[in-house]
């Protein structure tokens, strides 16, 4: 068994730094955590934000902290900051090998997709962002940790493509892409996700955009070598 994480991400246009940030970390039980979060607005003030978060998260997942009370943490952490004046989503998707369990921890007005044997469920509830409730507590959710699963999640960004210019995302060819492919495809999933976003707002985003995908495949992992891959635009 081995999991895989692919991620795909674009910046708003004309726009030079971008406000999502993405985080993995070694769950010290064994396992990964994969995270994410758009800070308020964009540019450089969205950046500062969403690295804040994703770093704090990383810390206490590395540390142990179960992942809802990472959420708590961190929305705690970011209201005294910022004195409850700036908000940012907050998305984690975790493979546990102690509980052998995949957990996502959602404080998003972005979904969770998710694919099983049983098919695709979308996990879109209303949940607040963290940092400016006084009292917040993350939708959690759990599968158990079986190949062939996937996770899917994404900013706002994707979720609004296309809508300055009277299109709309068609949501029904995300959940095809996923019924098309497998566990292994994750960085396939995660780029054409992106790019179907970037055609709708004809390759000028109108807000930052960040896919992550995680999945559960099948492979000899006698040798235990771990692989990272990163392209990164300057």
């Amino acid at each position: 068994m081995e999991i895989r994480i692919g991620i795909a991400k674009a910046n708003k246009y004309a726009v030079a730094e971008c406000g999502d940030s993405f985080e993995v970390a070694e769950r010290p039980r064994g396992g990964i955590s994969a995270i994410l979060a758009d800070g308020q607005g964009s540019g450089k003030a969205a950046k500062q934000t969403s690295s804040l978060v994703v770093n704090r998260a990383a810390s206490l997942i590395a540390e142990g902290v179960r992942d809802g009370a990472v959420a708590r943490t961190v929305h705690d952490y970011l209201y005294a900051m910022k004195d409850g004046r700036v908000s940012s989503t907050l998305t984690i998707l975790s493979a546990d090998y102690d509980a052998q369990t995949l957990l996502f921890s959602r404080n998003s007005n972005c979904p969770v997709l998710v694919k099983t044997e049983f098919g695709i469920t979308v996990y879109d509830e209303d949940v607040p962002s963290i940092g400016v409730h006084k009292y917040m507590k993350p939708l959690m959710n759990q599968v158990p940790l079986e190949v062939g699963t996937i996770l899917v999640s994404y900013t706002d960004g994707i979720q609004a493509a296309g809508r300055k210019r009277g299109n709309a995302v068609d949501h029904g060819r995300i959940l095809r892409l996923l019924e098309d492919n497998g566990p292994g495809d994750v960085e396939f999933i995660a780029e054409n996700i992106l790019e179907y976003a970037l055609t709708l707002d004809d390759y000028r985003p109108g807000d930052d955009m960040t896919v992550v995908v995680m999945g559960v495949s099948d492979r000899d992992s006698t040798h235990r070598i771990q692989r990272f891959s990163v392209s990164f635009p300057y």
